[in-house]
Protein backbone atom coordinates (compact mmCIF):
# COMPACT_ATOMS: atom_id res chain seq x y z
CA UNK A 1 0.00 0.00 0.00
CA UNK A 2 1.38 3.79 -1.13
CA UNK A 3 2.53 5.72 1.88
CA UNK A 4 1.44 8.54 -0.53
CA UNK A 5 -2.16 10.59 0.18
CA UNK A 6 -4.13 11.55 -2.91
CA UNK A 7 -6.16 14.59 -4.13
CA UNK A 8 -9.20 13.96 -6.85
CA UNK A 9 -9.73 16.59 -9.17
CA UNK A 10 -11.33 17.26 -12.32
CA UNK A 11 -8.31 18.34 -14.00
CA UNK A 12 -4.90 17.94 -13.04
CA UNK A 13 -2.23 20.50 -15.17
CA UNK A 14 1.77 19.37 -14.86
CA UNK A 15 3.25 23.08 -15.82
CA UNK A 16 2.57 26.82 -14.81
CA UNK A 17 3.75 28.30 -18.19
CA UNK A 18 1.48 30.10 -20.63
CA UNK A 19 -0.03 26.91 -21.96
CA UNK A 20 -0.59 25.50 -18.44
CA UNK A 21 -2.28 28.39 -16.94
CA UNK A 22 -4.16 29.26 -19.76
CA UNK A 23 -5.71 25.69 -19.90
CA UNK A 24 -6.58 26.20 -16.41
CA UNK A 25 -8.10 29.97 -16.92
CA UNK A 26 -10.29 28.32 -19.65
CA UNK A 27 -11.62 25.42 -17.47
CA UNK A 28 -12.79 27.70 -15.07
CA UNK A 29 -14.35 30.58 -17.83
CA UNK A 30 -16.44 26.83 -19.67
CA UNK A 31 -17.84 25.51 -16.09
CA UNK A 32 -19.03 29.37 -15.11
CA UNK A 33 -20.77 29.63 -18.62
CA UNK A 34 -22.21 26.46 -18.09
CA UNK A 35 -23.17 26.97 -14.26
CA UNK A 36 -20.99 24.20 -12.96
CA UNK A 37 -17.96 23.15 -11.07
CA UNK A 38 -14.56 22.16 -12.51
CA UNK A 39 -11.91 21.17 -10.01
CA UNK A 40 -8.65 21.97 -11.30
CA UNK A 41 -5.13 21.82 -10.03
CA UNK A 42 -1.61 22.97 -11.34
CA UNK A 43 1.57 21.85 -10.03
CA UNK A 44 4.45 24.08 -11.50
CA UNK A 45 8.64 22.28 -10.22
CA UNK A 46 9.65 25.89 -9.81
CA UNK A 47 9.95 27.64 -6.14
CA UNK A 48 7.42 30.15 -7.60
CA UNK A 49 5.32 30.43 -10.86
CA UNK A 50 7.59 32.15 -13.32
CA UNK A 51 10.79 30.75 -11.82
CA UNK A 52 11.92 28.50 -14.51
CA UNK A 53 9.95 30.85 -17.26
CA UNK A 54 12.42 31.92 -19.59
CA UNK A 55 11.71 33.81 -23.35
CA UNK A 56 12.60 36.28 -25.15
CA UNK A 57 10.14 37.18 -25.48
CA UNK A 58 8.19 39.49 -28.15
CA UNK A 59 4.46 38.20 -27.59
CA UNK A 60 1.88 37.93 -30.21
CA UNK A 61 -1.32 39.02 -27.66
CA UNK A 62 -4.05 36.73 -30.27
CA UNK A 63 -4.69 34.13 -28.08
CA UNK A 64 -4.34 36.24 -25.51
CA UNK A 65 -7.03 38.26 -26.53
CA UNK A 66 -9.37 35.46 -27.29
CA UNK A 67 -8.78 34.67 -23.69
CA UNK A 68 -9.32 37.48 -21.58
CA UNK A 69 -10.36 40.63 -24.11
CA UNK A 70 -9.78 43.11 -21.41
CA UNK A 71 -6.22 42.57 -20.67
CA UNK A 72 -5.04 45.92 -21.97
CA UNK A 73 -7.55 47.52 -19.30
CA UNK A 74 -5.89 45.63 -16.38
CA UNK A 75 -3.58 47.74 -14.69
CA UNK A 76 -2.03 45.02 -12.92
CA UNK A 77 -1.19 43.06 -16.45
CA UNK A 78 2.19 43.61 -16.97
CA UNK A 79 2.57 43.57 -20.59
CA UNK A 80 2.72 47.13 -21.25
CA UNK A 81 5.51 47.67 -24.09
CA UNK A 82 4.17 47.43 -27.82
CA UNK A 83 6.55 46.61 -30.42
CA UNK A 84 7.45 50.20 -32.14
CA UNK A 85 10.12 49.52 -34.53
CA UNK A 86 10.96 45.83 -35.65
CA UNK A 87 14.73 45.34 -37.46
CA UNK A 88 16.52 42.49 -39.07
CA UNK A 89 20.18 42.75 -39.48
CA UNK A 90 22.49 40.43 -41.44
CA UNK A 91 26.01 40.68 -39.33
CA UNK A 92 28.92 40.55 -40.82
CA UNK A 93 32.39 40.70 -38.39
CA UNK A 94 32.42 44.66 -38.18
CA UNK A 95 29.07 45.71 -40.15
CA UNK A 96 24.97 45.04 -40.73
CA UNK A 97 22.89 44.90 -43.50
CA UNK A 98 18.99 45.43 -42.78
CA UNK A 99 16.53 43.48 -44.02
CA UNK A 100 13.78 45.91 -45.51
CA UNK A 101 10.23 45.06 -44.29
CA UNK A 102 9.37 44.69 -48.24
CA UNK A 103 11.12 41.65 -48.26
CA UNK A 104 9.60 39.82 -45.43
CA UNK A 105 6.25 38.45 -44.85
CA UNK A 106 3.69 40.78 -43.44
CA UNK A 107 3.54 37.78 -40.51
CA UNK A 108 6.94 38.70 -39.72
CA UNK A 109 6.91 42.78 -39.40
CA UNK A 110 5.42 42.44 -35.68
CA UNK A 111 2.99 44.22 -36.08
CA UNK A 112 0.82 44.54 -32.76
CA UNK A 113 2.91 42.58 -30.62
CA UNK A 114 4.17 43.49 -27.50
CA UNK A 115 7.69 43.05 -25.74
CA UNK A 116 8.27 42.08 -22.11
CA UNK A 117 9.14 39.41 -19.36
CA UNK A 118 6.95 36.30 -20.38
CA UNK A 119 7.83 35.33 -16.37
CA UNK A 120 6.09 38.25 -14.77
CA UNK A 121 3.42 37.30 -17.34
CA UNK A 122 2.56 34.29 -16.31
CA UNK A 123 2.66 35.18 -12.65
CA UNK A 124 0.03 37.46 -13.52
CA UNK A 125 -2.05 34.48 -15.17
CA UNK A 126 -1.70 32.75 -12.23
CA UNK A 127 -2.97 34.92 -10.28
CA UNK A 128 -5.72 35.37 -12.92
CA UNK A 129 -6.80 31.50 -12.66
CA UNK A 130 -6.15 31.57 -8.62
CA UNK A 131 -9.02 34.34 -8.74
CA UNK A 132 -11.11 32.00 -10.15
CA UNK A 133 -10.70 28.78 -7.82
CA UNK A 134 -7.63 27.14 -9.54
CA UNK A 135 -5.10 25.30 -7.12
CA UNK A 136 -1.61 25.97 -8.13
CA UNK A 137 1.41 24.11 -6.19
CA UNK A 138 4.37 25.76 -7.01
CA UNK A 139 7.90 24.02 -5.41
CA UNK A 140 5.78 20.58 -6.31
CA UNK A 141 7.59 18.52 -9.00
CA UNK A 142 5.73 16.14 -11.03
CA UNK A 143 7.65 13.26 -10.84
CA UNK A 144 5.49 9.72 -12.25
CA UNK A 145 2.77 9.48 -14.31
CA UNK A 146 -0.13 7.23 -12.84
CA UNK A 147 -1.69 4.92 -14.61
CA UNK A 148 -5.16 3.05 -14.00
CA UNK A 149 -5.88 -1.05 -14.57
CA UNK A 150 -6.55 -0.50 -18.15
CA UNK A 151 -3.16 1.49 -18.81
CA UNK A 152 -4.96 4.98 -18.85
CA UNK A 153 -3.26 7.90 -17.25
CA UNK A 154 -5.29 8.96 -14.23
CA UNK A 155 -2.64 11.42 -13.22
CA UNK A 156 0.65 12.30 -11.41
CA UNK A 157 2.45 11.84 -8.56
CA UNK A 158 4.75 14.66 -6.89
CA UNK A 159 8.27 13.61 -5.88
CA UNK A 160 9.55 12.30 -2.94
CA UNK A 161 11.35 15.36 -0.92
CA UNK A 162 14.46 14.91 1.71
CA UNK A 163 15.95 12.09 0.13
CA UNK A 164 19.57 11.66 0.05
CA UNK A 165 22.16 11.64 -2.83
CA UNK A 166 22.36 7.81 -1.81
CA UNK A 167 19.01 7.01 -1.96
CA UNK A 168 18.44 7.23 1.60
CA UNK A 169 16.07 8.87 3.45
CA UNK A 170 17.20 12.21 5.22
CA UNK A 171 15.44 13.26 8.76
CA UNK A 172 13.00 16.05 6.52
CA UNK A 173 11.89 13.10 4.46
CA UNK A 174 8.07 13.69 3.12
CA UNK A 175 6.38 11.19 0.67
CA UNK A 176 5.13 12.41 -2.78
CA UNK A 177 1.32 13.05 -2.92
CA UNK A 178 -0.75 11.64 -5.76
CA UNK A 179 -3.05 13.92 -7.82
CA UNK A 180 -5.67 11.91 -9.47
CA UNK A 181 -8.02 13.60 -12.17
CA UNK A 182 -10.48 12.67 -14.47
CA UNK A 183 -8.03 14.02 -17.21
CA UNK A 184 -4.02 15.24 -16.95
CA UNK A 185 -2.73 18.29 -19.36
CA UNK A 186 0.99 17.80 -19.83
CA UNK A 187 2.61 21.33 -20.32
CA UNK A 188 6.04 20.97 -19.11
CA UNK A 189 7.77 22.88 -21.56
CA UNK A 190 10.58 21.07 -24.05
CA UNK A 191 11.28 17.74 -24.00
CA UNK A 192 9.70 17.31 -20.62
CA UNK A 193 10.52 14.27 -18.64
CA UNK A 194 7.33 12.89 -18.36
CA UNK A 195 6.40 13.85 -22.19
CA UNK A 196 9.35 11.43 -23.37
CA UNK A 197 7.49 8.44 -20.55
CA UNK A 198 4.19 8.93 -22.64
CA UNK A 199 5.20 9.51 -26.05
CA UNK A 200 7.15 6.03 -25.42
CA UNK A 201 4.42 4.15 -23.98
CA UNK A 202 1.65 5.42 -26.39
CA UNK A 203 3.76 5.94 -29.49
CA UNK A 204 2.82 9.52 -30.07
CA UNK A 205 5.45 9.63 -32.72
CA UNK A 206 4.52 6.86 -34.46
CA UNK A 207 2.96 9.14 -37.54
CA UNK A 208 5.39 12.38 -36.99
CA UNK A 209 8.74 13.31 -37.91
CA UNK A 210 11.20 13.73 -34.89
CA UNK A 211 11.58 17.12 -33.02
CA UNK A 212 14.46 19.28 -33.58
CA UNK A 213 15.52 21.79 -31.54
CA UNK A 214 18.14 25.10 -30.76
CA UNK A 215 19.37 26.33 -27.63
CA UNK A 216 18.43 29.67 -26.39
CA UNK A 217 20.72 31.37 -24.27
CA UNK A 218 19.56 35.24 -22.36
CA UNK A 219 20.88 37.56 -20.70
CA UNK A 220 18.79 40.91 -19.07
CA UNK A 221 20.64 43.87 -19.06
CA UNK A 222 19.78 47.55 -17.49
CA UNK A 223 20.79 50.16 -19.76
CA UNK A 224 21.73 53.99 -19.84
CA UNK A 225 18.61 56.17 -20.43
CA UNK A 226 19.85 57.63 -23.58
CA UNK A 227 20.00 53.94 -25.11
CA UNK A 228 17.05 52.75 -23.91
CA UNK A 229 14.21 52.98 -26.36
CA UNK A 230 11.09 51.16 -25.57
CA UNK A 231 9.10 48.58 -28.02
CA UNK A 232 12.54 48.44 -30.30
CA UNK A 233 12.93 44.81 -31.41
CA UNK A 234 16.29 43.54 -33.08
CA UNK A 235 16.64 40.15 -35.09
CA UNK A 236 20.40 39.00 -36.43
CA UNK A 237 21.51 36.50 -37.91
CA UNK A 238 25.39 35.69 -39.73
CA UNK A 239 28.06 36.60 -37.62
CA UNK A 240 29.48 34.90 -35.21
CA UNK A 241 28.61 31.35 -36.54
CA UNK A 242 30.13 29.99 -39.64
CA UNK A 243 29.11 26.18 -39.47
CA UNK A 244 25.79 26.40 -37.56
CA UNK A 245 22.64 28.09 -38.04
CA UNK A 246 21.10 30.35 -35.29
CA UNK A 247 21.02 34.12 -34.21
CA UNK A 248 20.33 36.68 -31.85
CA UNK A 249 17.52 38.84 -30.71
CA UNK A 250 17.92 42.39 -28.56
CA UNK A 251 14.57 43.42 -27.03
CA UNK A 252 14.11 47.13 -25.54
CA UNK A 253 11.44 46.31 -22.78
CA UNK A 254 10.13 48.32 -20.06
CA UNK A 255 11.98 50.00 -16.79
CA UNK A 256 14.77 50.80 -19.07
CA UNK A 257 15.88 47.10 -19.71
CA UNK A 258 17.36 45.14 -22.53
CA UNK A 259 16.64 41.27 -23.16
CA UNK A 260 19.28 39.77 -25.49
CA UNK A 261 20.05 36.41 -26.20
CA UNK A 262 21.68 34.24 -28.76
CA UNK A 263 19.82 31.30 -30.27
CA UNK A 264 22.29 28.10 -31.79
CA UNK A 265 20.19 25.32 -33.87
CA UNK A 266 21.35 21.74 -31.89
CA UNK A 267 21.89 20.26 -35.17
CA UNK A 268 25.28 21.78 -35.47
CA UNK A 269 28.51 19.51 -36.09
CA UNK A 270 31.54 20.65 -34.70
CA UNK A 271 32.17 19.44 -31.31
CA UNK A 272 34.09 22.33 -30.21
CA UNK A 273 31.40 24.81 -30.84
CA UNK A 274 29.97 26.61 -27.52
CA UNK A 275 26.85 28.23 -28.16
CA UNK A 276 27.42 30.08 -24.74
CA UNK A 277 30.44 31.62 -25.95
CA UNK A 278 29.15 32.46 -29.61
CA UNK A 279 26.56 34.28 -27.27
CA UNK A 280 29.48 36.08 -25.79
CA UNK A 281 31.41 36.77 -28.82
CA UNK A 282 27.93 38.06 -30.45
CA UNK A 283 27.59 40.79 -27.88
CA UNK A 284 31.07 42.42 -28.85
CA UNK A 285 30.18 43.21 -32.64
CA UNK A 286 29.71 47.03 -32.88
CA UNK A 287 26.36 47.45 -33.54
CA UNK A 288 25.23 44.74 -30.69
CA UNK A 289 28.02 46.62 -28.23
CA UNK A 290 26.30 50.15 -29.17
CA UNK A 291 22.85 48.58 -27.86
CA UNK A 292 23.67 47.68 -23.77
CA UNK A 293 27.69 49.11 -23.45
CA UNK A 294 27.45 51.26 -20.09
CA UNK A 295 25.01 48.66 -18.55
CA UNK A 296 24.78 46.13 -16.52
CA UNK A 297 23.53 42.73 -16.73
CA UNK A 298 21.17 41.94 -14.06
CA UNK A 299 19.88 38.17 -15.12
CA UNK A 300 21.15 35.48 -16.97
CA UNK A 301 19.67 32.46 -18.02
CA UNK A 302 19.11 29.36 -21.01
CA UNK A 303 16.33 27.27 -22.44
CA UNK A 304 15.97 24.70 -25.68
CA UNK A 305 13.64 25.51 -28.05
CA UNK A 306 11.37 23.46 -30.14
CA UNK A 307 12.13 23.97 -33.82
CA UNK A 308 10.87 21.16 -35.80
CA UNK A 309 7.42 22.96 -36.09
CA UNK A 310 4.26 21.82 -38.04
CA UNK A 311 5.93 18.35 -39.32
CA UNK A 312 6.97 17.65 -35.65
CA UNK A 313 3.72 17.65 -33.65
CA UNK A 314 3.22 14.08 -31.88
CA UNK A 315 -0.02 12.38 -31.80
CA UNK A 316 -1.63 14.98 -29.41
CA UNK A 317 -4.12 13.16 -27.12
CA UNK A 318 -3.79 9.63 -25.95
CA UNK A 319 -6.47 7.81 -22.93
CA UNK A 320 -6.77 10.00 -19.66
CA UNK A 321 -4.95 12.91 -21.00
CA UNK A 322 -3.18 15.32 -23.73
CA UNK A 323 0.23 17.61 -24.48
CA UNK A 324 0.01 21.54 -24.67
CA UNK A 325 2.41 23.96 -25.22
CA UNK A 326 5.73 23.05 -25.75
CA UNK A 327 5.18 19.82 -24.54
CA UNK A 328 4.11 19.12 -27.84
CA UNK A 329 6.08 21.60 -29.70
CA UNK A 330 4.10 24.91 -31.39
CA UNK A 331 6.99 27.19 -32.04
CA UNK A 332 6.87 29.08 -35.35
CA UNK A 333 10.66 29.84 -35.94
CA UNK A 334 10.66 32.13 -38.05
CA UNK A 335 8.90 34.43 -36.07
CA UNK A 336 10.31 33.46 -32.84
CA UNK A 337 7.79 32.91 -31.49
CA UNK A 338 5.89 30.14 -29.85
CA UNK A 339 3.98 31.69 -26.41
CA UNK A 340 0.61 32.68 -28.27
CA UNK A 341 0.37 29.27 -30.13
CA UNK A 342 1.20 27.37 -26.97
CA UNK A 343 -1.61 29.33 -24.75
CA UNK A 344 -4.09 28.74 -27.83
CA UNK A 345 -3.34 24.92 -27.46
CA UNK A 346 -4.30 25.22 -23.83
CA UNK A 347 -7.07 26.77 -24.45
CA UNK A 348 -8.79 23.98 -27.49
CA UNK A 349 -7.05 21.37 -24.94
CA UNK A 350 -9.51 22.96 -22.09
CA UNK A 351 -12.30 22.64 -24.20
CA UNK A 352 -12.53 19.72 -24.76
CA UNK A 353 -12.06 18.40 -21.65
CA UNK A 354 -15.18 20.45 -20.69
CA UNK A 355 -16.99 19.05 -23.14
CA UNK A 356 -15.79 15.10 -22.43
CA UNK A 357 -16.63 16.20 -18.32
CA UNK A 358 -19.82 17.49 -19.04
CA UNK A 359 -20.95 13.89 -20.93
CA UNK A 360 -20.15 12.20 -18.06
CA UNK A 361 -16.56 11.31 -19.75
CA UNK A 362 -13.21 10.26 -18.42
CA UNK A 363 -10.04 9.51 -19.07
CA UNK A 364 -10.59 8.57 -22.57
CA UNK A 365 -8.81 9.82 -25.44
CA UNK A 366 -9.83 13.54 -26.62
CA UNK A 367 -10.86 12.37 -30.38
CA UNK A 368 -11.21 16.58 -31.26
CA UNK A 369 -8.88 18.12 -29.39
CA UNK A 370 -5.41 17.15 -32.04
CA UNK A 371 -8.06 18.26 -35.39
CA UNK A 372 -9.02 21.13 -33.61
CA UNK A 373 -5.53 22.58 -33.09
CA UNK A 374 -4.58 21.53 -36.68
CA UNK A 375 -7.74 23.41 -38.20
CA UNK A 376 -6.84 25.93 -36.00
CA UNK A 377 -4.54 29.57 -36.91
CA UNK A 378 -2.14 27.55 -35.10
CA UNK A 379 -1.92 24.69 -37.50
CA UNK A 380 -2.72 27.57 -40.22
CA UNK A 381 0.55 29.55 -38.87
CA UNK A 382 2.97 26.39 -38.62
CA UNK A 383 1.92 24.98 -42.07
CA UNK A 384 3.39 28.15 -43.60
CA UNK A 385 6.35 27.64 -42.46
CA UNK A 386 6.93 24.04 -42.13
CA UNK A 387 10.23 24.21 -44.27
CA UNK A 388 11.75 27.09 -43.13
CA UNK A 389 14.07 25.44 -40.57
CA UNK A 390 14.68 21.89 -42.63
CA UNK A 391 15.68 24.04 -45.63
CA UNK A 392 18.33 26.09 -43.47
CA UNK A 393 19.52 23.12 -41.78
CA UNK A 394 19.95 20.85 -45.29
CA UNK A 395 21.51 24.17 -47.29
CA UNK A 396 23.26 26.20 -44.78
CA UNK A 397 22.70 29.57 -43.40
CA UNK A 398 23.12 31.68 -46.69
CA UNK A 399 21.36 29.30 -49.36
CA UNK A 400 18.82 28.51 -47.06
CA UNK A 401 17.64 31.36 -46.00
CA UNK A 402 16.69 32.58 -49.31
CA UNK A 403 15.13 28.56 -49.96
CA UNK A 404 13.24 29.22 -46.63
CA UNK A 405 11.91 32.81 -47.46
CA UNK A 406 10.92 31.47 -50.72
CA UNK A 407 9.21 28.85 -49.50
CA UNK A 408 7.49 30.99 -46.88
CA UNK A 409 6.62 33.63 -49.86
CA UNK A 410 4.83 31.22 -52.01
CA UNK A 411 2.40 30.07 -48.77
CA UNK A 412 2.03 33.27 -47.29
CA UNK A 413 0.61 34.28 -50.62
CA UNK A 414 -1.56 30.96 -50.48
CA UNK A 415 0.67 29.90 -53.98
CA UNK A 416 1.65 27.24 -51.56
CA UNK A 417 4.14 24.17 -51.96
CA UNK A 418 3.66 20.36 -52.30
CA UNK A 419 6.52 19.65 -50.41
CA UNK A 420 7.19 19.13 -46.55
CA UNK A 421 10.75 18.43 -45.32
CA UNK A 422 11.69 16.27 -42.97
CA UNK A 423 13.91 16.95 -40.15
CA UNK A 424 17.03 14.71 -38.37
CA UNK A 425 17.11 14.28 -34.41
CA UNK A 426 19.96 16.82 -33.45
CA UNK A 427 21.78 14.31 -31.85
CA UNK A 428 22.75 12.41 -34.87
CA UNK A 429 24.14 15.84 -35.75
CA UNK A 430 27.89 15.53 -34.31
CA UNK A 431 31.64 14.91 -36.27
CA UNK A 432 33.90 13.45 -34.38
CA UNK A 433 36.76 15.72 -32.80
CA UNK A 434 39.71 14.44 -35.24
CA UNK A 435 37.63 15.90 -38.17
CA UNK A 436 36.53 19.09 -37.00
CA UNK A 437 38.28 22.35 -36.38
CA UNK A 438 38.94 23.59 -32.69
CA UNK A 439 37.73 26.98 -32.03
CA UNK A 440 39.43 30.04 -30.07
CA UNK A 441 37.25 32.20 -27.98
CA UNK A 442 37.60 35.40 -26.64
CA UNK A 443 38.51 35.72 -22.45
CA UNK A 444 35.68 37.45 -20.75
CA UNK A 445 36.15 40.79 -20.09
CA UNK A 446 34.12 40.88 -17.12
CA UNK A 447 31.99 44.11 -18.63
CA UNK A 448 30.45 42.92 -21.90
CA UNK A 449 31.31 39.50 -21.91
CA UNK A 450 31.35 37.25 -19.20
CA UNK A 451 32.63 33.41 -18.56
CA UNK A 452 30.03 30.67 -17.82
CA UNK A 453 29.80 30.29 -13.87
CA UNK A 454 29.63 33.66 -13.25
CA UNK A 455 27.07 34.73 -15.42
CA UNK A 456 25.66 31.35 -13.63
CA UNK A 457 24.95 33.31 -10.60
CA UNK A 458 23.09 35.69 -11.79
CA UNK A 459 20.18 32.66 -12.77
CA UNK A 460 19.54 32.27 -8.99
CA UNK A 461 19.92 28.76 -9.55
CA UNK A 462 19.86 26.28 -6.88
CA UNK A 463 19.27 22.71 -5.86
CA UNK A 464 19.53 20.72 -2.73
CA UNK A 465 22.87 19.32 -2.33
CA UNK A 466 22.43 16.01 -0.58
CA UNK A 467 19.92 15.07 -3.21
CA UNK A 468 20.17 12.12 -6.18
CA UNK A 469 21.46 13.78 -9.18
CA UNK A 470 18.76 14.53 -11.51
CA UNK A 471 21.36 14.33 -14.84
CA UNK A 472 21.38 10.46 -15.04
CA UNK A 473 23.84 8.06 -17.31
CA UNK A 474 22.20 4.77 -18.81
CA UNK A 475 25.74 3.66 -19.10
CA UNK A 476 28.92 5.19 -16.90
CA UNK A 477 31.47 3.94 -19.82
CA UNK A 478 29.99 5.78 -22.39
CA UNK A 479 30.97 9.38 -21.09
CA UNK A 480 34.74 8.44 -21.75
CA UNK A 481 34.94 5.67 -24.38
CA UNK A 482 32.15 7.60 -26.21
CA UNK A 483 32.31 11.16 -26.00
CA UNK A 484 35.83 12.27 -24.49
CA UNK A 485 37.77 9.57 -26.59
CA UNK A 486 35.35 10.63 -30.00
CA UNK A 487 33.19 13.52 -29.54
CA UNK A 488 36.58 15.07 -27.37
CA UNK A 489 33.42 16.16 -24.76
CA UNK A 490 30.96 18.45 -26.21
CA UNK A 491 28.85 18.45 -22.95
CA UNK A 492 31.26 20.63 -21.90
CA UNK A 493 30.65 23.04 -24.06
CA UNK A 494 26.86 22.72 -25.05
CA UNK A 495 26.04 22.64 -21.85
CA UNK A 496 25.30 26.83 -20.54
CA UNK A 497 25.55 25.98 -17.06
CA UNK A 498 28.67 24.22 -16.56
CA UNK A 499 27.18 20.53 -15.11
CA UNK A 500 29.98 18.88 -17.05
CA UNK A 501 33.53 18.66 -16.11
CA UNK A 502 36.04 16.55 -17.47
CA UNK A 503 38.31 15.92 -14.39
CA UNK A 504 41.73 13.53 -13.87
CA UNK A 505 43.13 14.52 -17.60
CA UNK A 506 46.27 15.81 -16.16
CA UNK A 507 46.60 12.37 -14.14
CA UNK A 508 45.95 10.52 -17.54
CA UNK A 509 42.48 9.04 -15.81
CA UNK A 510 39.91 11.04 -17.41
CA UNK A 511 36.50 11.01 -15.89
CA UNK A 512 33.18 13.26 -16.43
CA UNK A 513 31.99 15.44 -13.05
CA UNK A 514 28.43 16.03 -13.31
CA UNK A 515 27.64 19.60 -11.49
CA UNK A 516 23.60 19.03 -10.83
CA UNK A 517 23.95 22.04 -8.95
CA UNK A 518 24.43 24.56 -11.62
CA UNK A 519 21.44 22.29 -14.03
CA UNK A 520 19.32 25.45 -15.11
CA UNK A 521 16.84 23.09 -16.73
CA UNK A 522 17.81 23.83 -20.12
CA UNK A 523 17.64 19.98 -21.16
CA UNK A 524 20.58 20.81 -23.87
CA UNK A 525 22.47 17.58 -22.53
CA UNK A 526 19.30 15.91 -22.83
CA UNK A 527 18.62 16.53 -26.22
CA UNK A 528 22.20 16.64 -28.04
CA UNK A 529 24.22 13.93 -26.30
CA UNK A 530 25.19 11.83 -29.01
CA UNK A 531 24.23 8.71 -27.77
CA UNK A 532 21.25 9.75 -25.82
CA UNK A 533 23.26 8.41 -22.85
CA UNK A 534 21.97 11.09 -20.59
CA UNK A 535 18.88 11.29 -18.98
CA UNK A 536 17.19 14.10 -17.56
CA UNK A 537 15.22 13.72 -14.75
CA UNK A 538 13.04 16.06 -12.53
CA UNK A 539 15.15 16.81 -9.43
CA UNK A 540 13.32 17.92 -5.88
CA UNK A 541 11.17 20.52 -6.03
CA UNK A 542 11.96 24.04 -6.32
CA UNK A 543 15.53 23.38 -7.47
CA UNK A 544 16.65 25.04 -10.01
CA UNK A 545 16.63 28.60 -11.07
CA UNK A 546 14.48 31.50 -9.83
CA UNK A 547 14.54 33.70 -12.69
CA UNK A 548 13.71 37.35 -12.09
CA UNK A 549 11.65 39.51 -14.61
CA UNK A 550 13.04 36.73 -17.53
Amino acid sequence: MSERESMQYDVVIVGAGPAGLCAAIRLKQLAAEQERDISVVVLEKGSEVGAHILSGAVIDPKALDELLPDWREREDCPLKIKVTSNHHWILSDTGKMGIPHLFLPSFMHNRDTYTGSLANLCRWLAEVAEGMEVEIFPGFAAAEVLFDDDGKVKGVATGDMGIARDGSKRPDYQPGMELHGKYTLFAEGVRGHLTKELTNIFDLRAESGPQVYGIGIKELWDVPADKHEPGKVVHTQGWPLDDAWGGGFLYHQDNGQVALGFVVALDYDNPYLSPYHEFQRWKTHPDIRAEIEGGSRVAYGARAINEGGWQAIPKLAFPGGALIGCSAGFVNVPRIKGNHTAMKSGMLAAEHVAEALGADRQHDVLEGYEPAVRSSWIGEELKKVRNSQPWVAKAGGKLGTVLAGADMWLNHLKIGTPWTLKHTPDHLHMKPAAHAQPIEYPKPDGKLTFDKLTNLSFSNTNHEEDQPVHLTLKDDTVPIQVNYDVFASPEQRYCPAGVYEIVGEEEGNPKLQINAQNCVHCKTCDIKDMTQNINWVVPEGGGGPNYPNM
